[in-house]
């Protein structure tokens, strides 16, 4: 197979100061080696930027004719740093059946003779405990946090501008008063206790007093929390100015438009990336192709437990005439985002065990539609709405997975699922540390493989 040339690292190699977003952290300079970042989605742009910024050269490997072609495209736009709820809830199993009898519900199942689907959801099953439930939110509460300081950060270190970033906050609506009353009880006795957050239970009344939209529903909400300071963007664009900030870098090797085929190994480390342009050697290699890291990873003996939730969604230009959520907001039982990103309304939902199907199912799009139009009638224009389908890599627990793989010099930042654009900022930060010899500066416990 042909090798790709690329210029030899000498001892005497250039050096290159790092950048962090911690001003507390001091540079310190390292030998520029090179690094392939596998994945074109946001979560590899990211990481290929921190790669850059930390004085690694940088090649990043795509399959699509564009970046952003898979979950990155059209996703809800939603970057929940402070209201994070792991998957793997302890209530999911039973509401898991009801939704499969409503045809309108959040969930489809579609058996499959692959041992794969069903190991997946045994362990998913497993993670739906309390005190898993608990250990993960905390742990992904963590991640928001950091992952919410590196997005400044990026922003700032990039010059990322018109992005659609809004900053409204974001409300959950909850329709069971049940439910509501489980959340509010919980925030209730955190106050209670002088742990004040940034979560604040609504009534109906509230909730359409902070969003107006909500009142030309007919829908009788039991209540909402309100998290104000959660923020919507265009995630998409954020991959386009991404692209073009890391083509100006001079760390930056460039784009590698081809599929990645497999990894080769030498004595227990990756020493090369097989790809339909041939092989590239490197000294690092990341893997954040979402899930074709699946097929990837097995290349180098590393069996990685990512499933695709397939989610839909429609974005429908607002006019003048409309009248569309400016806050983000969210339905917990129906399990629908709605997030204004620039002159559109973004409505995401669904989620679907199917296996690798990317097609738009026009029942699922259907099903959308009647639920949009029963929240917010009057929020955009339905009829010249685009559809969307993707495939979202998520791990049982619903944490994605960072660092060592088990193979020398091949990195791992996958299984991000519904949070990807959400977690992102702060997984390639963490990564990029971790491929330059430092330490996590988060702890890792939870998210690392196996």
């Amino acid at each position: 197979m042909a090798k790709l040339w690329l210029p030899p690292l000498l001892s005497l190699a250039p050096v290159h100061v790092c950048a962090y977003a911690d001003a507390s952290i001091k540079p310190r300079r390292i030998p520029m080696q090179h690094c392939v970042v596998i994945g074109g989605g946001i979560v590899g742009l990211t990481t290929a930027w921190a790669l850059a910024e930390r004085g690694l050269a940088v090649t990043l490997v795509e399959r699509a004719s564009q970046v952003a072609a898979g979950a990155s495209q059209a996703n809800g736009g939603q970057l929940s740093y402070r209201y994070v709820s792991p998957l793997a809830d302890e209530g999911v199993p039973l509401k898991a059946l009801r939704w499969l009898l409503d045809a309108d519900g959040p969930l489809r199942f579609k058996p499959e003779l692959r041992w794969q689907q069903w190991s997946w959801m045994f362990d998913f099953l497993r993670a739906c405990r309390g005190p898993v439930n608990r250990r993960m939110t905390d742990r992904l509460l963590a991640l928001g946090a950091y992952s919410h300081a590196a997005f400044d950060a990026l922003r700032s270190e990039a010059g990322l501008d018109e992005i659609a970033l809004r900053e409204p906050g974001k409300l959950v609506v909850y329709r069971k008063p049940q439910e509501f009353a489980r959340v509010a009880a919980r925030i209730a006795a955190q106050a209670n206790a002088g742990k004040v957050g940034p979560e604040q239970a609504l009534s109906h009344d509230e909730c359409v007093a902070l969003e107006p939209a909500l009142g030309f529903s007919d829908a009788h909400l039991a209540g909402g929390i309100f998290t104000a300071g959660e923020a919507v963007a265009d995630c998409r664009r954020v991959c386009d100015l991404l692209l073009q900030r890391l083509q100006k870098h001079t760390n930056f090797r460039g784009l590698l438009r081809a599929n990645a085929e497999g990894f080769v190994l030498r004595a227990g480390s990756a020493v090369a990336l097989r790809s339909s342009a041939g092989e590239i050697a490197a000294e690092h290699f990341v893997l954040a192709a979402g899930l074709q890291s699946r097929g990837l990873g097995l290349s180098a003996g590393i069996k990685l437990p990512i499933y695709p939730l397939k989610g839909y969604s429609l974005t429908a230009p607002i006019a003048a005439q409309h009248r569309p959520p400016l806050v983000s907001v969210t339905d917990f039982e129906k399990k629908v985002v709605y997030a204004r990103i620039g002159e559109s309304l973004r409505v995401a939902a669904m989620v679907d065990l199917v296996g690798d199907d990317e097609r738009i199912d026009p029942a699922r799009i259907a099903s959308l539609r009647r639920t949009v139009l029963a929240t917010f009638p009057q929020a955009a224009d339905y009829a010249l709405a685009t559809e969307w389908a993707g495939l979202r890599p998520a791990t049982p627990s619903g944490a994605p997975i960072l660092g060592a793989s088990g193979v020398r010099n091949l990195w791992l930042n996958v299984g991000h699922g519904a949070l990807g654009f959400t977690f992102s900022f702060g997984t390639a930060n963490i990564v990029a540390e971790l491929v330059a010899g430092r330490a996590s500066p988060i702890d890792l416990q939870g998210l690392q493989y196996p």
